[in-house]
């Protein structure tokens, strides 16, 4: 699919796009297009950032246990609530040792996805997630997460034991499976959540170029059936923006539900 570049990302290149081809100079780096070297999905992903930085700032500043606004009431929903998706209740009910500890990690990466997946709901955005290398970022930073707390937690001797499974005459079949069956997460969740969001903004693509050409058809035999037709181009956006919008809930969700399964497992005792 050809991406579509916004006013956004040329603006941003007008001004840093110096910047950027100074620093890939300097590493060696020829980057793809020399005209625009600060790629859209960077650019999205960094709006991002800054956006959920400053709600954070916002929602840090307003706390109120007597009159909550409507962005903390988001936020606590966001973190905990009565269905039990939030962060918190995820990371509680996989993790069992100080799961607290492990909730600002799950969380931010959680609320990223989700605030990126909906980016291509506003004019003059895209979803950073829609380019595979953002969700193999969210990926492999996941994966260094939790290992790292799993060595943290068990130390290096036991954390690699643990690969090799439970019978030792076996370990040397089991340990290479359990080390690519680990490995393998960072493509699981890359992969879904890329193919995910690119498959929503696709469809959506298509069946809109379907109708309209289908429209412009109907135009062209009849006026009544130009008008007729031309219903279902005006009413598509809003069906297909409410299946992205619940796509990307549930995308969001699946980023903050398996990394709080990996971390679970990566720090559970033999006896659990």
């Amino acid at each position: 699919m050809e991406e579509h570049i916004t006013w956004i990302t040329r603006f941003v290149n007008h001004y840093l796009g110096g910047v950027a081809l100074s620093l890939d100079s300097a590493l060696h780096i020829t980057p793809t297009h020399p005209d625009m070297p600060i790629q859209q999905h960077v650019v999205m992903a960094l709006i991002v950032l800054v956006i959920s930085t400053i709600l954070a700032l916002i929602v840090r500043a307003r706390l109120s246990v007597e009159n909550p606004g409507s962005l903390q009431q988001i936020s606590e929903m966001l973190i905990s609530n009565p269905m039990g998706f939030g962060a918190r209740d995820l990371v509680v009910e996989n993790v069992h040792h100080h799961p607290d500890r492990y909730v600002p990690f799950i969380g931010s990466i959680g609320v990223f996805v989700l605030i990126a997946n909906l980016m291509s709901l506003f004019p003059a955005f895209s979803a950073p997630t829609v380019q595979e290398t953002v969700p193999l970022a969210c990926a492999i930073l996941t994966f260094l997460y939790f290992n790292y707390h799993g060595l943290r937690h068990h130390g290096p001797v036991k954390y690699t034991a643990h690969f090799a499974g439970p019978v030792w005459w076996l370990s040397w079949l089991i340990f290479p499976v359990e080390i690519i069956s680990t490995t393998a997460r960072i493509l699981s969740l890359t992969v879904r959540l890329w193919a995910n969001i690119l498959a929503s903004e696709l469809i959506y693509n298509i069946f809109l170029g379907l109708f309209v050409g289908l429209t412009t058809w109907g135009w062209t035999k009849n006026v009544g059936l130009g008008v007729v037709l031309g219903i279902l181009p005006a009413l598509l956006p809003i069906a297909f923006i409410a299946l992205h919008i619940f796509v990307a809930i549930v995308q969001a969700y699946i980023f903050t539900i398996l990394p709080s399964v990996y971390l679970g497992l990566a720090t559970a005792d033999e006896h659990e």
